[in-house]
């Protein structure tokens, strides 16, 4: 019987990422007591928190000024020090790994955001990450933009396991789906170990609420305030009953049978973003068996908390899920405008964020040198 909420949430299947890592969290005890207290079995990294975890703090400071040192430039500084944090935490997540056959103890880090629309960059800054981190419960985030497409299948062709971030529409999804299956059938037939190559999809929940939930709210009317906080949800159960359909079809299922593993589907941007919102409605809302939960640790709180695990919350709910959607539509949102906004959105943030990083880290040269 489960003790803790995040523990049911384990046993319901549901592998508990964290959304957050820098060197203090490993160095300090805290990655560990996560692992052992709050059911944690993988993380990814952020560049805000990175970012914050360099301007307060001395856990970089030898590294900083031995790379001002050595000449090194913006560029190279941010992919030394992050590169190293990625290493540091797979080699403390690696117990988990060999434990659970490499289903878990998986860490991510992304290619530049910047490179989100160029297809042969990101594919060498994939190579580039995954050699030099050199672990294999690494994962290398790409964007699911359509330029992204092609660098996630030619990553997974060459043996590099990939989590797809940024995605929003269930079309963008069934085209990553086929990006991740076309990958290893070229993986299978260069003769490489397809149990070796894992695969997240990351769909993102919050941020479908709060777009669409703007949009309900001009419109104004008393059916289209109804909606309002439901859109996120359902929009990622149907993504999960896509990805039951996919991961059930011939194609894929020769692939699983060579050896292959599913492709996940990941929750992301979970933190509730309204506050008349239960602040664990993208957790207990979204539990199936499968599934990677990716959460800031505000969120892994409330879960441990006070969330309410019940079991599978999912694959009952797809004809209900279908009908918000059909409701939403029937108002006037439009739902293919409201994922390209967020895609287009979603690649603008993070290279903002990125940008804060490399001020961040040039500070900290200059600083030193």
């Amino acid at each position: 019987m489960s003790t803790t909420p995040t523990a049911a949430l384990s046993e319901a299947g549901v592998s508990i990422w964290l959304d957050d890592l820098s060197r203090e969290r490993i160095t300090s005890g805290g990655l560990e007591r996560l692992i052992a207290e709050r059911n944690v079995v993988g993380v990814t990294t952020n560049p805000t928190i990175f970012a914050g975890a360099l301007a307060n703090g001395d856990a970089y400071r030898d590294q900083v000024a031995a790379l001002a040192a050595d000449g090194a430039d913006v560029d190279r500084a941010v992919f030394e020090i992050t590169t190293d944090d990625v290493r540091d935490a797979a080699d403390h997540f690696r117990p988990i790994y060999d434990r659970s056959g490499g289903y878990d103890g998986r860490v991510s880090i992304e290619v530049a955001p910047g490179l989100a629309r160029e297809t042969e960059e990101t594919i060498a800054e994939a190579h580039r990450l995954w050699d030099k981190v050199d672990r294999p419960n690494v994962m290398i985030k790409i964007p699911a933009t359509r330029e992204g497409l092609p660098a996630i299948t030619s990553a997974i062709s060459a043996g590099i396991s990939v989590n797809v971030t940024l995605i929003f529409s269930l079309d963008r999804y069934r085209e990553v789906i086929d990006a991740y299956l076309t990958g290893l059938e070229q993986a299978k037939a260069a003769g490489i170990d397809l149990s070796t190559i894992h695969s997240v999809a990351s769909f993102f929940v919050s941020r479908v609420d709060t777009e669409i939930d703007k949009r309900l709210e001009a419109i104004g009317t008393p059916e289209a305030l109804a909606l309002k906080g439901r859109a996120g949800v359902a929009n990622a159960r149907l993504a999960y009953e896509l990805y039951q359909q996919q991961f059930g079809a011939p194609r894929a299922a020769a692939l699983l049978e060579a050896g292959a593993n599913h492709q996940r589907p990941l929750w992301a941007s979970t933190g509730v973003k309204d506050p008349s919102l239960p602040d664990t409605l993208y957790v207990t809302e979204l539990v199936a068996r499968g599934v990677v939960n990716t959460m800031p640790e505000k969120t892994l709180e409330a879960t441990f908390d006070h969330g309410v695990v019940e079991g599978d919350t999912i694959t009952g709910a797809f004809a209900e899920a279908g009908r918000v959607l059909d409701a939403l539509a029937s108002v006037g949102v439009d739902y293919d405008d409201v994922t390209q906004v967020l895609e287009n959105e979603g690649v603008d943030k993070f290279v903002v964020s990125w940008n804060e990083l490399l001020d961040t880290v040039r500070g900290a040269l200059e600083a030193a040198r």
